[in-house]
């Protein structure tokens, strides 16, 4: 029997720059394996100075989607140009989207601190829903922005 797993169109390519997509089965390994990816695009499109903050976002993102859903992949689409890193990660659960809060209590300490994570290392991020009136999966996304230097 065959599964057709919907997946969104990859958002457009920025001003300059490429789309890469990666789907990794939903596994304990698919958080290392989606930082693995991203630290390698990272390197290549030479955005090093992104890498840390990147691979904490990608890595809170594939860990949420591997824990609270049962997609069978989980996709990764990465656009990036000579300015910006755009990650969006997408999951079979439209109907649970990242809920903003202030800096988390003692008690979620090593939990739900996703969203303050965004928060504070992305330039921009938000969540998208696919599939109109009938929802079947939802992408999360951060872009991280190059740091202009002065001359």
């Amino acid at each position: 029997m065959t599964i057709a797993i919907p997946t969104p169109l990859p958002p457009p390519p920025p001003q300059g720059g490429e789309t890469y997509r990666l789907a990794v089965p939903n596994t304990a390994a698919a958080p290392k394996i989606a930082r693995d990816f991203l630290d390698s695009l990272l390197r290549v499109s030479r955005h090093d100075a992104l890498t840390h903050d990147a691979r904490l976002c990608v890595t809170e993102l594939v860990t949420n989607a591997h824990r609270h859903t049962q997609t069978r992949l989980i996709g990764v689409t990465v656009a990036v140009n000579r300015k910006r890193v755009t990650v969006h990660v997408t999951d079979n659960k439209p109907w649970s989207l990242p809920v903003p809060r202030t800096v988390p209590t003692v008690h979620e300490l090593g939990c739900g601190q996703g969203v303050f994570l965004l928060d504070s290392v992305a330039e921009t991020w938000g969540s998208t829903i696919y599939g109109g009136l009938h929802p079947s999966h939802k992408a999360v996304w951060f872009t991280l922005a190059r740091r202009e230097t002065a001359a």
